[in-house]
């Protein structure tokens, strides 16, 4: 059983799906730790001469307290149900990469993620991060599709 899990979640309701799959391979008692990430990723340059640094600034600080209020309601909610879970956000231009960092840093035994379900040519334009992880990930990976 794996005892140390991460959870990359992108506050969409597709990636929390992975949260699903989790109850679904064990209860509360069986994880020593899961970690929830949010990885955020700061506004591209072009947005920021758009707009302006100060607004960009602005933008990024109510996007950045966003993030922390979803990723500390979804640990608040999980630890409600017994699971013992912490909750990181992190700040990368590069989702997938940070997410790699962590589940090798935090010796992670499991990572669960959730895929749109795209493939082909349409994957490679989105550059989709669950792709980028499952090639590179450190330990084994859960990949749940909702459709």
């Amino acid at each position: 059983m794996y005892k140390n899990i991460l959870i990359p979640l992108d506050g969409s309701e597709n990636a929390e799906y992975a949260l699903e799959q989790l109850k679904k391979i064990g209860s509360p008692g069986n994880f020593e730790r899961v970690i929830i990430l949010r990885v955020f990723v700061p506004l591209i340059i072009d947005v920021r001469d758009y707009i302006g640094a100060e607004m960009a600034k602005q933008t990024e600080e109510k996007l950045k307290e966003s993030v922390n209020k979803y990723i500390k309601d979804t640990v608040e909610k999980l630890k409600s149900e017994g699971y013992p879970i912490d909750g990181m956000v992190e700040t990368s231009n590069e989702p997938a990469a940070k997410i790699l960092e962590i589940a090798e840093k935090e010796n992670v035994e499991l990572i669960i993620m959730t895929t749109h379900g795209k493939s082909g040519s349409r994957r490679w334009i989105l550059g989709n991060v669950t792709h980028k992880v499952l090639t590179h990930t450190p330990c084994p990976i859960l990949i749940a599709v909702k459709r």
